[in-house]
């Protein structure tokens, strides 16, 4: 139960920045309280249901006790108070949530990142499915989805595929999609109809800004070479292909889709900054955790988060045990709102659960 202190701790803060805000001012400051207000404003509306309720159950609770009510007022009263009962319950559940601290990174674009494991020519074109459910998925959610860069298959799909994905709140939404997502299916070339396993993975980085990430000139090596098309075919006649080793931590990225050097590179940092943006929040993840145990899943690209079950139409999350017979429509990314639906919700109760009442 949040103490009632709490909660009128919050209004007071609510009000607060609404003077403030009503004060001549520096623009800066102006902008840096309006978007506290605008942060804590639904805390605000689900602080004023709570309290609303209670107040009412106190009043109901107090008509109840009174020895001179009238026995029919006082069975109506009882009848009520169990119907209010529900809803203080359901707003100390909303205002619990809505007080949860947030991922920082949640309002951020998202580098998205599909690469062919286990399974050869069958994981190529499962790594092709996987990445056209996410374009769906972008153009269902009204988000810009850009490739970035794409190594196509010999018998299509891709062995790896990138793209940038711009819009709001896209990796509150998509990183429950990082790591190995599986598939089981009679691949067209197998004659005697026997299911095959196979492997994608998948890696949702946070696009890093440069302030986010410092990388120093003096770290980065910076190869450029002629860029190639399948087969060894020459795409254009200069060597506009870059290849950029960060040397500290060994990443590699490689950019040669465009015809200009400068945008290759380009490309490139705006990669290799989400990928060391995304190494530094895995490292400071994985110290909360021995802090606080309770996440879905870990992030991790090594572990198994999903399997695509095409003889019998499934998708299973093994995160939280949930299997939709919707597989057409997962694909279609038509189902994948109401699997991620799932997976913030069980985060948000492990969350709960690992929060005690001084947390929230």
């Amino acid at each position: 139960m949040i103490a009632q202190a709490k909660l009128e701790k919050l209004l007071e803060r609510y009000d607060a920045l609404q003077n403030e805000m009503a004060r001549d001012i520096d623009p800066q400051v102006y902008v840096k309280l309006s978007k506290e207000y605008a942060e804590l404003t639904p805390i605000i509306e689900a602080v004023r249901g709570l309290m609303g309720a209670r107040e009412e159950a106190q009043d109901l609770a107090g008509l109840i006790a009174d020895p001179q009510a009238e026995a029919e007022m006082a069975a109506l009263a009882a009848a009520e108070l169990e119907e209010l009962k529900k809803s203080v319950s359901e707003f100390e559940h909303a205002v619990q949530i809505l007080l949860l601290p947030k991922d920082v990174d949640d309002d951020r674009n998202v580098i998205l990142e599909v690469r062919a494991g286990t399974g050869g020519d069958e994981a190529a074109l499962f790594a092709g499915d996987l990445f056209r459910m996410y374009q769906r998925y972008a153009d269902i959610k009204r988000w810009k989805l850009e490739i970035i860069s794409a190594n196509d298959a010999a018998m299509g799909g891709y062995k790896e595929i990138s793209a940038a994905i711009t819009g709001k709140g896209v990796f509150a939404r998509m990183k429950y999609e990082s790591g190995v997502h599986r598939v089981q299916r009679v691949p067209e070339t197998e004659a005697s109809g026997r299911i095959h396993t196979s492997a994608a993975t998948v890696a949702i980085l946070p696009e890093a800004e440069e302030v986010d990430v410092q990388i120093d000139e003096k770290d980065l090596r910076i190869d450029v070479f002629r860029a190639s098309g399948p087969g060894g075919q020459s795409v254009n006649t200069t060597d506009s292909a870059v290849r950029i080793t960060h040397i500290p931590s060994g990443l590699v990225v490689s950019q040669q889709d465009e015809k200009s050097q400068h945008k290759n590179k380009a490309k490139a940092m705006k990669v290799l900054r989400a990928r060391l943006y995304e190494a530094e929040r895995r490292r400071a993840d994985a110290q909360r955790a021995k802090e606080r145990k309770g996440q879905v899943g870990s992030g991790d690209r090594s572990e198994r988060i999903r399997t695509y079950n095409f003889p019998q139409g499934r998708v299973t999350d093994h995160r939280i045990n949930l299997t939709l017979y919707k597989l057409d429509k997962m694909l279609a990314g038509e189902a994948l709102d109401e699997m991620i639906e799932a997976l913030v919700a069980s985060a948000q109760a492990q969350r709960l659960a690992a929060f005690d009442e001084n947390d929230v």
